[in-house]
């Protein structure tokens, strides 16, 4: 299993060995052994793998991405400093949230990607399942025809009223973000992430000088928090939203003030009539 995803990933992303095993830190001899099966990595090389890959161990171990033909191999990430041999450094992650990442998704019968909705019910789930095409096969599914052909969507229920005048319960539409360094300040954006899980808010992007993102609320009695970029899964740009609350609007006291004032003008124009 592990000589089959080591080859289909490095075919995928158009590597030669020596490029993969620069990757890796390891010798280019090694990454021909192990895909070959001729040899086994250490545990270190192993979670190496499935870092750089942007999966767990246990999938790694366990799940034949070759046999997967409904999963992308997203993003790349910059060689670290080759050793000659195997040692027990992390591979390097990029401000740009460079690792690689293995997107899955679902199609219809006409090969056309589908909007899976993760309600929820379903987000402690989606943690776990969200880079397996079979997990993905559960979920309900549906076509937005009026979204761009270009780029993979999602769909998110969210939770709580830290967006408001977006009420918990409304259905987001996001659009996934394959390179983070082009997020910009202010975006709406779901994230998925081990730390916070799924949630909606605005992103501010703090990569390149900490190497994180600062998430914002639209409600002021919500704080702004930082999210390490390594605690991050995935990004989807908000583009839409399914709601069956309408939202309210608010009317200030000038605004009050001001309508009143135009009601006093019309009654004296139709005083002088």
């Amino acid at each position: 299993m592990i000589n089959t995803n080591l080859k289909f990933c490095r075919r995928e992303l158009a590597l030669t060995q020596a490029q993969m095993a620069d990757k890796l830190g390891i010798k280019r001899s090694l990454v021909g052994a192990y895909e070959e099966g001729r040899a086994e990595p250490r545990l270190a090389t192993l979670v190496n793998m499935a870092r750089l890959f942007g999966i767990t161990l246990d999938q790694l171990v366990t799940t034949d991405f070759s046999k997967k033909k409904n999963a992308k191999i997203i993003g790349s990430v910059p060689a670290p400093e080759a050793s000659g041999a195997e040692d027990d450094t992390d591979p390097p992650t990029t401000p740009a949230g460079g690792k690689l990442r293995i997107l899955a998704l679902t199609v219809d019968k006409d090969q056309n990607e589908n909007i899976e909705w993760v309600p929820q019910k379903a987000a402690a789930g989606y943690l776990n399942g969200y880079a397996d095409p079979e997990y993905l096969e559960v979920l309900p599914k549906f076509r937005l025809p009026m979204l761009s052909n270009t780029g993979t969507y999602r769909a998110f229920e969210i939770a709580g009223d830290s967006m408001l005048p977006i009420a918990s319960g409304t259905v987001i539409v996001g659009r996934y973000v394959e390179d983070w360094s082009t997020i910009k300040d202010g975006t709406p954006c779901i994230v998925v992430s081990k730390r916070e899980g799924i949630v909606f808010k605005r992103l501010f992007n703090k990569l390149r000088s900490g190497a994180m993102f600062v998430l914002h609320s639209d409600n002021p009695n919500f704080s702004p928090y930082d999210l390490n970029v390594d605690d991050v899964l995935e990004i989807w740009e908000a583009k839409s939203y399914i709601s069956s609350t309408f939202p309210i609007a608010e009317l200030s006291l000038e605004r009050v003030a001001s309508l009143v004032l135009d009601l006093q003008q019309q009654v004296a124009l139709l005083k002088r009539a």
